[in-house]
C-alpha cells in the first residue's frame, strides 16, 4: 500500500511538473526552455534537495518510463497518413539520414580525437545520435561504455534539439521533409518530439530518419570503426 503510494506521488508530480514546463516554453518559447529539457532538470533539482534516490523515484517513474513504447508506436499514425510523400521522396530521404548518420558519428570520433579522449569512451561517443536502446547494443559490441553512451546519446538529444531550430533558421531551410530528417538523425526522439512544432508531415520525416538511423548504425558502427582504424 505505501509503495502505491508513493508511486502515485511521484507520478502526479511528473506530470504536474511537465505541465508547468509546457506552459513556462509557452509563454517563452525560447530553444533551452523545451519541456523535456526543464523538466529533467526540475525533477533532478527536487530528487537531490530531498536525497531521493533514482531507485526510489523510479517506484513510480517505472509507470510513466512503461508509456514509451505505446508513444513510439503512436509515431505510425503520422507515418500511414504521409506514406505517399514517404514513398514519392524515398530517394532525398535515404539520402539526407545517411549523410546525417554517417557525420553524426564522424562529428563525434572528430570532437574525440581534438580532446584526446581514450578509446573506450570513443567508441562509446560513436553511437551519439542513434536511440537509445540501439545505441547501446552498438556501443557494447564495439567495445564501448554503454552507461556512458546513454550520457552522450542525450547530450545529442538536447543539444540539436535547442541548437538544430537555429541552425534551420540560418540555413533556411523552410521544408518540412528537409526539417524532420534533419531533426531525427540527429536527436532521435527527442528531435521528433521538437518535430511536432513544424508539423505532421516534419514528424512523420523524424521518425522514419530515427528509425532508419537505429537499422543503419547497426551496419555503419563496425564499419566506421574499421575505415578510421579505431
Amino acid at each position: 500500500m505505501q509503495q502505491a503510494c508513493i508511486a502515485i506521488i511521484i507520478i502526479l508530480l511528473t506530470v504536474a511538473a511537465y505541465l508547468a514546463m509546457v506552459k513556462l516554453y509557452k509563454r517563452f518559447p525560447l530553444p533551452f526552455l523545451i519541456p523535456v529539457l526543464t523538466t529533467t532538470i526540475l525533477i533532478v533539482a527536487v530528487l537531490m534537495m530531498f536525497h531521493v534516490s533514482y531507485e526510489g523515484y523510479m517506484i513510480g517513474g517505472k509507470w510513466i518510463n512503461s508509456l514509451l513504447g505505446p508513444a513510439v508506436v503512436a509515431l505510425a499514425y503520422p507515418l500511414y497518413k504521409q506514406w505517399h510523400i514517404i514513398v514519392k521522396h524515398c530517394v532525398p530521404i535515404l539520402g539526407g539520414v545517411l549523410v546525417g548518420l554517417c557525420m553524426g558519428m564522424i562529428s563525434g570520433l572528430i570532437f574525440a580525437e581534438a580532446f584526446g579522449i581514450d578509446h573506450d569512451l570513443l567508441l562509446s561517443i560513436l553511437p551519439k545520435s542513434i536511440t537509445t536502446p540501439v545505441a547501446i547494443q552498438i556501443a557494447a559490441g564495439l567495445g564501448g561504455v554503454p552507461s556512458m553512451t546513454v550520457v552522450f546519446v542525450m547530450i545529442a538529444g538536447f543539444s540539436g534539439v535547442i541548437l538544430g531550430p537555429l541552425f534551420l533558421k540560418w540555413l533556411r531551410i523552410r521544408s518540412s521533409l528537409g526539417q524532420g530528417i534533419a531533426l531525427g538523425s540527429a536527436s532521435h526522439a527527442l528531435g521528433t518530439s521538437k518535430a511536432l512544432e513544424y508539423g505532421e508531415l516534419a514528424v512523420s520525416m523524424s521518425s522514419v530518419s530515427m528509425t532508419l538511423c537505429a537499422v543503419l548504425g547497426s551496419f555503419f558502427g563496425p564499419l566506421v570503426v574499421w575505415l578510421f582504424h579505431i
